[in-house]
């Protein structure tokens, strides 16, 4: 069966993945990167170690099952805009232009930004997206950002950045107030789960600046509930109300500005299950499954058929 191949190294996982355009499916493997307990990231450096170490156990496991490449893409930088690089992403671009060579098919870049974003699509049954203007949010460890998505004849769809966090990330807060409650880095989950046990409840009054939020103020206040002995579980749940109550208000202000325009959502942070169904009821949102809305390369190798077809 035709295939593409998908790579991304970015901060936070090892992901490969291949796309079956034939019967649009998708098969993937990926393997977080090692963070020491108490620990809040990786260097670049140690990125780059770890990914040059799992990249060939996640592609041996994805290719146990042998597939007829087309074509390989891989993540190359961030976002695509001039400046954007971290060299975690070397490992998976080097790996890709390699498997393109050993299998004489064309190789194709992207970013690991327009890759989330495909993916996203992909997983919520609307890759029509991409052909239409639409605001899409990728909002991460790395990245709370809201772009303006519009179709482009290189890179199927060009984002122009309309509203980002003015200080920490999300999920720079939700891993930051994790680790303080003694989580395992990333916490994302573990944090949803100790929130879920949580009764009580919270007005959060966000603070935006042109639609763009300022989030440290969630990992001040949560330090000090833990000061004053409140319990884990309502700490963990003020944190996610916190970072839901800015994205929603952020939205509220984009729709404003640019229109009844369709949202999507990628990125780790909105495989938060809270969220979801917050923003799935209030908006009538597209989200990806919590398997293509963290870190994949699920999108990157969607992005590589596309890019092979208008050729």
């Amino acid at each position: 069966m035709t295939a593409y191949l998908g790579f991304d190294t970015s901060n936070y996982t090892t992901s490969a993945a291949l796309f079956f355009p034939n019967t649009k499916t998708v098969r993937q493997e990926k393997k977080l990167l090692p963070v020491p307990q108490g620990g809040r990231g990786l260097r670049q450096s140690d990125c780059v170690f770890h990914h040059t170490v799992q990249l060939p156990q996640v592609t041996e496991a994805l290719l146990a099952q042998p597939a007829a490449l087309c074509g390989v893409c891989a993540s190359t930088t961030p976002r695509m805009q001039e400046g954007s690089y971290m060299p975690c992403f070397l490992v998976g671009a080097g790996a890709g232009k390699i498997a393109a060579k050993a299998n004489g098919v064309p190789f194709y870049d992207t970013s690991h930004q327009h890759g989330h974003i495909a993916a996203a699509a992909f997983g919520a049954k609307r890759l029509d997206l991409l052909e239409t203007r639409f605001l899409a949010f990728h909002v991460s460890g790395g990245t709370t950002e809201a772009v303006l998505v519009e179709p482009d004849e290189q890179e199927i769809f060009r984002c122009t950045l309309v509203a980002q966090s003015l200080d920490l990330k999300a999920g720079q807060a939700i891993d930051r107030v994790g680790v303080m409650l003694g989580l395992s880095f990333p916490c994302g989950a573990a944090l949803e789960a100790l929130a879920a046990t949580s009764d009580r409840d919270f007005k959060n009054r966000p603070t935006l600046k042109d639609g763009c939020p300022s989030l440290s103020g969630i990992e001040n206040q949560c330090r000090a509930m833990i000061e004053r002995g409140e319990p884990p579980a309502d700490t963990a749940k003020y944190c996610l109300l916190s970072v839901e109550a800015a994205l929603e208000k952020m939205t509220e202000h984009l729709l404003i500005t640019y229109g009844d325009l369709p949202l999507l959502y990628a990125g780790g942070v909105m495989s938060n299950g809270m969220i979801r169904n917050h923003f799935t009821k209030r908006f009538g949102a597209y989200f990806a499954p919590p398997s293509l809305s963290a870190d994949n390369a699920a999108g990157v190798a969607i992005i590589g058929y596309l890019k092979q077809e208008r050729e």
